[in-house]
């Protein structure tokens, strides 16, 4: 017979609680970018596979980010996997306030008008699928419609607050 927990010695709704127990998650680090009267972007940790056939992704969006009315009328966004090499890209792309596509970044137009980032490890065009309110985010589902997988080296990781390497 198994015993059960004692649910009440801890609280998930503390969302203090929550962001403790996901720093211990380590997750890859992405880019997402639209365009609107301009391009947009903004670094990702929640991007999930969804389904290979048809192959969806999910990632999450805060309301508040600036990012979001661009995002929340787009027709395709960009994913771009980033390198251990790229802590910089990811914090340029996490900052508030940053002109993210200023240089150094470099950048290109994609198919459907999607900003693409140079020099990541994969990325792709995703035409987007739904919209869904969760909380004080988003999660919006996309369909994979282009892409690259044949950048070099190993993926970049958020672990414990920062940005880290895979060890060997």
């Amino acid at each position: 017979m198994t015993a059960t927990p004692d649910l009440g010695t801890h609280r998930l709704a503390a969302p203090e609680l929550f962001r403790s127990v996901f720093r211990r998650h380590a997750a890859g680090v992405a880019v997402i970018t639209a365009r609107g009267s301009g391009p947009v972007g903004f670094t990702a940790t929640s991007l999930t596979s969804v389904a290979a056939e048809p192959p969806l992704l999910s990632f999450g969006v805060g309301n508040g980010s600036s990012c979001w009315p661009v995002l929340a009328e787009a027709g395709h966004v960009g994913v771009h996997i980033l390198g251990e090499d790229q802590r910089e890209l990811a914090a340029t792309f996490a900052r508030s306030g940053a002109d993210r596509f200023a240089p150094p970044t470099r950048w290109r137009s994609g198919p459907a008008d999607v900003p693409l980032l140079d020099g990541v490890l994969a990325w792709l065009v995703c035409r987007v699928a739904a919209r869904i309110p969760a909380g004080d985010h988003h999660v919006v589902i996309a369909e994979a419609v282009a892409g690259d997988p044949s950048g070099s080296g190993r993926p970049l990781l958020y672990h414990q607050g920062r940005f880290n390497a895979l060890r060997e």
